[in-house]
């Protein structure tokens, strides 16, 4: 089948990366799978036109609003794979929520990353409780074996002695949802007395004029630093170098940078929001940490408490290699889209308020939880 993919592809970010992995699990069982950024749309008579033009029989989105608006209306069936903001943000907006209540009753299926996304999906949309499933994301990390510790330090300018180093790292695109300026000041006055320890902030430039606005934060901050992004191979090498990987997000649907850091045992530190809490036990797999001043009491412990680390570690990894397995999350979508492909050979999408006569509720493996 030849499937188009609609989802935000800036580079290096973690929409990008998913919807990357998606399709190489697509492409696994046999499918043609056209992947396109959302944001070079602008309405669905432009996606007619490329699915006409690509015999497309079917489509995917990554994200309820972003990816799914495009695709409302059009014949033929499509899936949604909710990203986060489009719950957390979007789904609070009225205009938005209007074009998102439409997308989800034409949707064939659509799949959240947690259990408390599915029950928030279900609390704004309770007439799509059949068709939405839980599929954890597939982790696999590949760190960079080429990749230098030292060079690195040296491009952030961080001139202290590996031996005593303690970086914690923040892995996000720069832009306000991510809060990345959340403990700059607090982490500020913490390397003022003991200057062994730096935070780097990590990550593309997604919100220009936002961009600025850390840029200049930044720069004014002893022991924080800013560097771009960076491909991932090389973002898991870094990570596996860092005390710690850090979460500050005002909302997140589920972090992949958490997962990784779990997966290549480096512990986490995470702010105490829904997403978060739904990966993170506190104290078991992770901290979890409600302002700034409680991240630098669990950051003091963490660095000076090594029995605590390998916990936390130990806790981590068996967590990730439980819960996220790559395999899983593949036969995962392979079968989500076999429901397309026969929808399709059916003749395309239900209306609106439609139930499909063979729901993957009914027949989906048990991995899935409807």
């Amino acid at each position: 089948m030849r499937l188009l993919f609609l989802a935000v592809l800036r580079p290096h970010t973690g929409n990008a990366v998913t919807a990357g992995r998606v399709r190489d699990h697509l492409e696994a069982a046999g499918h043609v799978c056209i992947l396109k950024d959302a944001f070079d749309f602008e309405s669905p008579s432009e996606i007619a036109g490329l699915l006409a033009a690509e015999s497309c029989e079917a489509a995917l989105a990554l994200h309820l609003y972003r990816g799914g608006r495009l695709l409302q209306g059009l014949q033929v069936p499509f899936g949604i794979i909710f990203g986060g903001t489009d719950l957390n943000e979007d789904a609070n907006q009225g205009e938005k929520k209007q074009v998102m209540d439409r997308v989800l009753e034409e949707a064939r299926f659509a799949v959240a990353f947690t259990e408390p996304m599915r029950e928030r999906a279900q609390m704004y949309w309770p007439h799509a409780k059949g068709k939405i499933y839980v599929q954890s994301q597939g982790i696999a990390t590949m760190p960079n074996a080429a990749f230098s510790w030292t060079c690195f330090l040296q491009r952030s300018d961080i001139k202290q002695s590996a031996d005593n180093l303690r970086v914690f790292l923040l892995v996000c695109g720069l832009r306000q949802v991510k809060d990345p300026l959340y403990l700059v000041d607090a982490f500020s006055e913490w390397h003022q007395e003991e200057p062994s320890v730096y935070m780097v902030i990590v990550g593309p430039e997604v919100d220009p004029v936002f961009t600025r606005k850390v840029k200049a934060r930044v720069e004014r901050a002893a022991g924080v630093r800013l560097m771009g992004e960076m491909p991932q191979e090389d973002l898991h090498a870094l990570v596996k170098n860092c005390s710690a990987l850090v979460n500050s997000s005002i909302s997140e649907g589920m972090s992949a940078a958490i997962l990784e850091a779990m997966d290549l045992e480096v512990p986490v530190l995470a702010r105490n929001v829904p997403g978060n809490a739904a990966l993170v036990q506190h104290g078991v797999t992770g901290l979890l940490f409600a302002d700034p001043q409680e991240f630098i009491q669990l950051a003091k412990r963490l660095v000076s408490d090594p029995v605590l680390e390998k916990e936390l570690v130990a806790n981590g990894r068996e967590y990730v290699r439980s819960h996220n397995s790559w395999r899983v999350e593949r036969d995962t979508y392979q079968q989500l889209v076999r429901k397309l492909e026969g929808a399709a050979e059916r003749g395309g999408s239900p209306r609106p308020g439609q139930t499909p006569r063979d729901s993957p509720a009914q027949s989906i493996g048990c991995q899935l939880q409807p």
